[in-house]
Formats: C-alpha cells, structure tokens, sequence
C-alpha cells in the first residue's frame, strides 16, 4: 500500500488527549486509509502524518470528512538513512 506524509497546520494549538482521535481513526477506516504515527510541532500548531492509502485522493477525502487540514499531500517511496542509504518502505 502507498505511504504518503500530511502536513498539517491547525488554526488553534492542537492538544492531543487518549480518545481524542477515534472518530477520525472511524472514517479514516470507512475510506479506507490508515494513519500510522504523526508528529506535533513545538507550537502545537501543525503536525506530520504518515498514511497508508491507495491513493492521495482518499485521504484528502477523510482530511474533510474528519474536518482536519490536509494542507500537502505527498507520496513517499523511500527513507534516506544517516548512512546515505535509501531503504525503500513497505
């Protein structure tokens, strides 16, 4: 399944809390993404995601669903590694 990256920036700081995200994990699932991790900004103002998805067109479709910004979209193929190395993902 293709990763892809969200980048996110909120109106107001986001202040994330156990049970805060079930209803976007629910459509997230009804559209047939996946969110795997995210991470927060210092200013709780804008976060990265790492989706799984067949395609960006589905996200941004949940994005407005969940009404949660979905400012870029874009597809990963690889991580680059301190190495040099390009490990693809899976």
């Amino acid at each position: 399944m293709p990763l892809y990256v969200i980048e996110r920036t909120y109106a107001e700081r986001v202040q994330p809390f156990l049970g805060a995200f079930e209803r976007v994990n629910e459509i997230n699932a009804d559209t047939g993404v996946r969110w795997l991790y995210s991470f927060l900004s210092l200013d709780h103002r804008k976060s990265y995601c790492l989706y799984e998805a067949p395609n960006a067109e589905l996200i941004l479709s949940a994005a407005a669903a969940a009404r949660v910004p979905a400012d870029r979209v874009v597809e990963v193929v690889g991580r680059m590694m301190p190495s040099g190395a390009l490990e693809p993902v899976d």
